[in-house]
């Protein structure tokens, strides 16, 4: 519609200064020309049109730019097809009402410049600009319909999908609780009831055949050694995955390329010479991670994103920085952890001991920062 717009200016513009040169007129029809065209151009400088209320900036804009194209259609009829890439601009700006009043305004203008044009009464010149008026609201009201429709489809989609994301999450959640109680029912609780019995079997027979009694405490103890090797098992299936491959490092640069997959470019650096570092230090930095960029894909609205780890000998330095919305980090409340938010982001730094660190402002990104000193890990 914009380049309907300039092109119709143009092409009336040429056809007058062709037929009426050097008329008194002329400066006046090609000073408003360039008057319609700068204001034309300031519309989108106003701000959207549809989908919210019209300002008073934007209402004056219109009506300035319908006021200049009515001085020239009055001065030079062939500039009155230039209405129809407006009936679009009413439209998108004015209330529906307003806009049709404005649009059937405009047909009246251009039906008499037609008029005048011809010389002669003609028919055809009376019913085409109302078609064409009608045609282009019809394609106008329809088109948004439809963008309605699909927006409204959007919504309902992406609503559905965090639905059975949930669904899901809570399905899986049950199920490996029920899953870890009943190995920890056939094993963990069976060894230990084991050992209580075991252990007060020893206790009944001390005095009277200390033999046996010695008998039950060594049994005991084997049950117990089977227990220990047990819960060895289940916090090593318990601790993230991807620290089986390789370390914290090789961890973060698997997760940065997982979530890359994902329609967000998110990088990985390490910084400073790599140490070992303890088991429940590494689980809870990569959970860390996790729930970082959890939040930069749910919440940012973010292009790219930036994984550091830095090992500084004394602790460990982890950041994520991202280029997205940002927001104005609020203090630290005292409630629920749950989640890849920030209370849990909190509630393990808290847990080892470290530092938490959140710069970002309304539009400038954001960057995490967590430091866990390793003595005291």
């Amino acid at each position: 519609m914009h380049a309907a717009f300039f092109l119709l200016l143009g092409g009336a513009l040429a056809r007058f200064l062709l037929r009426h040169p050097g008329e008194a007129r002329t400066p006046w029809i090609i000073a408003l020309s360039v008057v319609l065209a700068a204001l034309y151009v300031l519309g989108p400088a106003l701000g959207p049109g549809r989908g919210t209320r019209p300002t008073p900036r934007r209402i004056t804009w219109l009506a300035l730019v319908v006021a200049v194209w009515v001085v020239l259609v009055v001065l030079a009829p062939s500039f009155a097809w230039c209405a129809v890439p407006l009936f679009y601009t009413g439209l998108r700006t004015l209330p529906a009402r307003a806009a049709l009043v404005l649009i059937g305004v405009l047909t009246v203008f251009v039906v008499a410049a037609q008029l005048r044009l011809a010389g002669n009464f003609d028919p055809n010149l009376l019913l085409a600009p109302p078609a064409v008026a009608a045609l282009a609201t019809a394609v106008f009201v329809h088109m948004e319909r439809q963008a309605e429709r699909q927006r409204a489809l959007i919504d309902d989609l992406r609503r559905t999908r965090r639905e059975l994301a949930a669904t899901e999450r809570r399905e899986g959640t049950l199920a490996e609780r029920q899953r870890l109680s009943m190995e920890i029912h056939d094993t963990l609780a069976q060894s230990l009831s084991s050992q209580q019995m075991l252990l007060q079997a020893a206790d009944r027979l001390w005095d009277a055949d200390p033999e046996r009694a010695r008998a039950h405490v060594r049994t005991a103890e084997s049950v117990t050694e089977r227990g220990l090797v047990e819960a060895r098992r289940f916090v090593h299936d318990l601790a993230p995955a991807d620290l089986a491959g390789g370390g914290l490092d090789e961890a973060l640069r698997t997760l940065a390329a997982r979530e890359s997959e994902a329609g967000l470019a998110v990088r990985f650096h390490a910084e400073g010479t790599p140490a070992p570092l303890p088991d429940r230090v590494e689980s809870a930095l990569l959970r860390i991670a996790q729930g970082a960029l959890a939040n930069v894909r749910e919440h940012a609205d973010a292009t790219a994103a930036a994984i550091t780890l830095t090992h500084l000998g004394d602790q460990v330095v982890l950041d994520i920085a991202d280029n997205g919305r940002g927001f104005t980090p609020e203090p630290p409340r005292e409630g629920g952890v749950r989640g890849h938010g920030l209370p849990a982001i909190r509630a393990r730094t808290r847990q080892l001991g470290g530092t938490l660190t959140i710069e970002s402002a309304p539009g400038e990104g954001t960057v995490l920062s967590v430091a866990i000193p390793l003595e005291a890990s």
